[in-house]
């Protein structure tokens, strides 16, 4: 740059000296002597201009370095901030395993104090036995001691009882300081009986909040596929009284504002769902869950009939639901959120049998932003804690699970299960939480289920 700039110094005093000494010259060579004149205003013009850009290149320059300051700046704040949390996970994992370790010594002494508790126990109850001995003894004696009283007995006798007496009070000692030493050792076991469970407490949120942590973010998303979209040639209807038969009808006459309608299935009463317009269409909700208000862990009638509030948490039912899905072929879509606020969902082609199949589900995988985590085109009948169709398995799985299901061997997914909170307290019962738990993943807790159906003939819904 500085050349630069001495160059545009020198250059208009050079030709501003050739000039001078081409006018020295004949009037001849006026003309050309112009010409040159011209060249020079060219050249001073062409200097500015250069200043000028050398200017603005500096400019850039300053603050091209402010800007990568700036930026330096930033990285080096991250690292510090990444620093700090990597050795904040280490004095987690560390404060962990010592936990750990302190329950499983505390498990340790806590069964040897059972042990010598049952010990000290059963010498109190021989004491006991030998106590009782002693008394029969006793009130034997008191008997010749009352037939005796009108005589004078010998000093033999005499002897003889105040040495029983002597006996039997050292044995009531004994057992008085055997009783005292029982309740010292109960009120030490009920002191470690609470240590650990506080600590099982302990290890009990680290585990949830371990789930928690599980973020559908860290998630490698499966490739998106050609969406099922079968044009239907059951395509659903209104009936001939103009009820509408689902959610979607209703949007397609006008009713664009996510609530609960009325719709009126063929072949079907009326009933009130909740339908939710999304994607330029309506569809109908039969399973939601936001925040573990309503305990879904309910009889074989009520997932039969629905429960719930439509407003909030419930549950359609599962004769609504084929009432509505018996009409044409449908699409069931699956809403996840986990608690770390991600969202992810999955669509399945599928059908759904009715009563006498014990509600049947099939399942095809059509798209989605998460791996699958059910069964897929297998026969899943749907069961409750009191209406377990598994009967070649001894493993009630609703019982087990807490909540009714279309269960397949016992798998870890269930939308219906116990809504567990990062913050529960209790032991963590494993598989009894509201999971997503596909074949070849890690367990997710949820924080919010949606389950929806539409039907297949809609072009296009995302």
């Amino acid at each position: 740059m500085k050349i630069i700039l001495v160059f545009l110094f020198i250059a208009p005093l050079a030709l501003s000296a050739g000039a001078e000494e081409y006018s020295s010259s004949d009037s001849a060579a006026a003309p050309e002597t112009k010409s040159r004149f011209a060249m020079l205003d060219d050249v001073r013009i062409l200097a500015n201009g250069l200043l000028q850009l050398g200017h603005g290149l500096k400019d850039f320059v300053h603050k091209t370095k402010g800007q990568m300051n700036d930026i330096f700046q930033k990285l080096y704040i991250f690292d510090r901030s990444f620093y700090e949390l990597s050795l904040q996970t280490s004095e987690i994992k560390e404060e962990e395993e010592q936990l750990r370790q302190t329950t499983a010594r505390l498990q340790i002494n806590n069964e040897e104090m059972k042990n010598l508790s049952q010990e000290m126990n059963s010498k109190i109850e021989d004491l006991i036995q030998n106590k009782i001995q002693l008394q029969e003894q006793v009130w034997g004696l008191e008997d010749k001691v009352t037939k005796l009283a009108i005589i004078q007995p010998s000093m033999q006798e005499t002897e003889e009882i105040s040495s029983l007496k002597a006996f039997v009070e050292q044995q009531d000692n004994d057992i008085k300081q055997l009783l005292k030493i029982v309740e010292d050792q109960h009120v030490e076991l009920d002191k470690q009986h609470n240590q650990i469970m506080e600590l099982e407490d302990k290890l009990n949120h680290i585990e949830l909040q371990e789930l928690a942590d599980n973020s559908f973010m860290e998630e490698q998303k499966e490739p998106e596929t050609t969406p099922f979209l079968v044009h239907n040639v059951t395509a659903v209807r209104r009936g001939s009284d103009g009820a509408a038969p689902d959610c979607t009808a209703l949007y397609s006459s006008g009713k664009h504002s996510s609530g609960v309608y009325t719709i009126k299935p063929n072949g079907s009463e009326a009933f009130d769902v909740y339908c939710e317009m999304k994607f330029g269409t309506s569809w109908t909700v039969i399973q939601k869950r936001v925040d573990g208000s309503l305990d879904f862990n309910q009889s074989w009638d009520a997932y039969t009939n629905g429960f719930g509030d439509l407003n909030d948490e419930f549950w359609l039912g599962l004769n609504k639901t084929y009432s509505i899905t018996k009409q044409g072929d449908y699409i069931l879509r699956i809403e996840l959120q986990d608690w770390k606020d991600n969202r992810r969902h999955i669509d399945y082609a599928f059908s759904l049998g009715g009563p006498e199949t014990g509600y049947t589900l099939q399942l095809a995988r059509v798209s989605g932003s998460i791996p699958n985590a059910l069964p897929e085109r297998t026969d899943l009948r749907f069961s409750t804690a009191d209406h377990d169709l598994d009967i070649a398995n001894d493993f009630n799985c609703p019982e087990n699970y807490l909540g009714g299901w279309w269960h397949s061997e016992c798998e870890e997914t269930n939308l219906n299960g116990k809504y567990v909170a990062p913050r529960s307290r209790g032991r963590l019962e494993t598989r009894k939480g509201v999971y997503w738990k596909p074949k070849k993943g890690r367990y997710y807790l949820l924080k919010s289920t949606k389950i929806m159906i539409h039907p297949t003939d809609l072009k296009s819904y995302e």
